[in-house]
């Protein structure tokens, strides 16, 4: 049946099969499952994609998130653990499809990976071998031809930057916020050839401010009229991208549904603050939907703002797995 939806999943339109993916999920994820029935939630009555429930991201920390039941594994992602509060763990099942997924992603946006050459300023991530990121941007690499890791080497960094403009391609500058903040804090220089890629906050390494003020140097530093931005989570296949002003657009497999602050089972209404949700269907392997501890909010153009993370993340629901 997965190969089926694997199939399916990046051509058959997202209305025609998340039903169907729903259904094969509460059936084989026994978590997702338990944590269904102990809402004493009927699953029948399900017939639009705003009556889903989903599952809280925490559980990723302390259970095996899977379809299978043989627990076959290529790969196990593990977030970081900057608060203290647990590595989350997605325990992947098959990793090429995970790669066919995030190129698919990046090319619905940007066109073919090999018109890029790809930069990175990933300093957190890079020392973790079992980051999501990390594994998606070798694979970038790979598929480019050209591409590397920086860390705080900004003279090299500038040089090959200046030869992939000389050489006539683009460059994609990925690069978590403190470590894009820190180089445009040493060097103010012309980067309006070049898309430069925000990935994540501060991870601990600096005060935490706006993406609006973050943007704002950005590009005052960079001689740029826009910071692009990827959202990807460890549990998550798919990603989102901004190409501008903090706004994020997903991929046809994928969708954003916002609940209220305190409650989760209540739909919030365009252009008001609450819980992102999301629905991965690419996400096949383990749970194609997931709450997170993100807040945001949808926009009438159908993109979505990444506002915050709330601060309650790690209590809501966790009871809810076992009677």
């Amino acid at each position: 049946m997965i190969d089926f939806f694997k199939q399916k999943i990046f051509n058959s339109g997202f209305d025609k099969l998340w039903s169907e993916i729903f259904k094969f999920q509460v059936k084989n994820n026994k978590v997702y499952s338990n944590y269904l029935k102990n809402l004493n939630l009927d699953v029948e009555k399900i017939s639009n994609s705003n009556q889903l429930v989903f599952l809280p991201v925490e559980f990723f920390k302390n259970q095996i998130i899977t379809t299978l039941n043989d627990k076959s594994f290529d790969f196990c992602f593990e977030s970081s653990s900057t608060t203290g509060k647990g590595v989350s763990k997605h325990f992947v099942s098959d990793i090429e499809f995970y790669k066919l997924t995030t190129q698919k992603c990046l090319e619905y946006f940007y066109g073919d990976i090999k018109n890029f050459n790809f930069r990175f300023l990933l300093p957190s991530y890079s020392e973790r071998k079992n980051s999501s990121l990390i594994y998606m941007s070798d694979f970038f690499c790979k598929l480019s031809g050209n591409g590397g890791y920086y860390l705080n080497n900004y003279d090299d960094l500038i040089n090959d930057l200046r030869k992939d403009k000389k050489n006539g391609k683009k460059s994609i500058l990925f690069g978590v916020s403190f470590a894009l903040l820190d180089f445009a804090e040493k060097f103010e220089i012309d980067l309006s050839d070049v898309i430069v890629m925000e990935t994540g906050g501060m991870k601990g390494r600096r005060k935490e401010i706006t993406s609006f003020e973050i943007h704002d140097f950005l590009k005052k530093r960079f001689n740029l009229s826009n910071i692009h931005s990827e959202y990807g989570m460890t549990e998550l296949f798919s990603q989102a991208y901004s190409k501008g002003n903090g706004k994020y657009e997903c991929p046809p497999w994928m969708k954003v549904i916002i609940t209220e602050l305190n409650d989760p089972f209540a739909i919030q209404t365009i252009g008001k603050t609450g819980i992102i949700n999301v629905i991965d269907l690419a996400n096949i392997y383990s749970c194609c939907f997931i709450s997170t501890s993100d807040i945001g909010k949808l926009n009438d153009d159908g993109t979505f703002e990444i506002l915050g993370r709330a601060d309650f993340s790690d209590i809501r629901g966790c009871s809810l797995l076992f009677e």
